[in-house]
């Protein structure tokens, strides 16, 4: 593997327990059919392959749990679990047919130790080499890669400063993505909005309890749309008061953030999942250093408050990517 696309490690490996880390992989392509993806990851891991119904396939054997291909249509996924006769059968058949150009497979990794992400990035060259297409490949892809990296720790001082880090550095996450339009128009990488953006990176905004945070969350975001999805991790640690906002029956309880902003590139010979982990360490390189973490949020709030007619001349939004990249990133070495 060449030095830069080198896979680096957070600074925190373990969580509050004392275990390592992990990290779910969630890629969507094209390209290839739903047997042929499940057989190269089931070879590549030696793993074996047991069909769950017509459009999703369950891969079985690794130590850290299942993997799981599937046909990201929900529709067609239910009726594909039924057996259909008559009309339909054909109703089916035709929603195959039309969404085959548009709806992607999609390869859903167990929780992986995060040291497995060197793993992960091989089996992107094997698959690029097997035919995989990515999000550029069609401007009417809305493909993308979705990170759930495990947090350290589960208090509220943790999960406040990674998403005050997120917050802070999301404008230059976003234009590090380059979000193709169909993925846009798709609002499920919604930003967060401005108002709820200023209150979290306000000096004093430090909740003194995860129900407070989650409240506040799902008043002004009581949506999975969000381009870091808190929703699962909050049902994991209070899903009652988390459907007391949303009903939602895709939110998935886990004890990690659901990172959908970055495009799945496969078929790009220099694109791999270094380049999205690496956006992730920033944001973990900032939570973890408090004092650079509150010297950064302030500054946002500085350039936010510009007179109108310098957001007209400068956007705000590039404005502060470029300010992000001159000063706010680190050397991932010395992590």
């Amino acid at each position: 593997m060449s030095a830069e696309h080198r896979i680096h490690m957070p600074q925190l490996l373990t969580n509050a327990d004392g275990n390592a880390r992990r990290i779910g992989v969630e890629m969507e392509m094209s390209g290839l059919s739903i047997d042929q993806l499940s057989t190269i990851v089931a070879d590549f891991f030696n793993l074996k392959v047991e069909p769950t119904s017509r459009y999703q396939y369950t891969l079985k054997g690794d130590d850290d749990g299942e993997w799981l291909t599937e046909l990201d249509f929900r529709l067609l996924k239910e009726m594909g679990e039924k057996e259909h006769q008559g009309h339909k059968k054909d109703i089916e058949s035709l929603l195959e047919l039309v969404s085959k150009p548009l709806v992607p497979h999609e390869l859903v990794s167990p929780p992986l130790d995060m040291r497995r992400l060197d793993e992960v990035q091989a089996l992107i060259e094997t698959l690029r080499k097997a035919g995989a297409k990515g999000t550029s490949d069609s401007v009417l892809y809305a493909f993308s890669m979705q990170l759930n990296p495990e947090l350290p720790s589960l208090d509220v001082d943790t999960i406040t400063r990674y998403l005050k880090a997120f917050l802070c550095l999301y404008d230059w996450l976003h234009d590090e993505a380059s979000i193709n339009f169909t993925r846009r128009i798709t609002t499920y990488v919604d930003p967060f909005p401005t108002k709820y953006v200023k209150k979290v990176l306000a000096e004093d905004y430090w909740p003194t309890s995860n129900d407070e945070l989650i409240r506040d969350y799902l008043t002004d975001n009581p949506t999975r749309n969000r381009a870091l999805d808190l929703l699962p991790l909050f049902a994991f640690i209070n899903e009652e008061l988390v459907q007391e906002f949303t009903q939602d029956p895709l939110i998935k309880a886990r004890p990690a953030f659901h990172y959908r902003l970055p495009n799945c590139e496969i078929h790009l010979p220099d694109w791999g999942i270094h380049l999205a982990w690496n956006g992730w360490l920033q944001v973990e390189a900032l939570a973890q250093d408090k004092a650079r973490l509150r010297q950064c949020a302030k500054q946002w709030q500085k350039n936010e408050q510009r007179p109108w007619w310098q957001h007209v001349l400068r956007p705000r939004k590039s404005d502060w990517s470029r300010e992000v990249r001159k000063q706010w990133l680190i050397h991932l070495e010395d992590m």
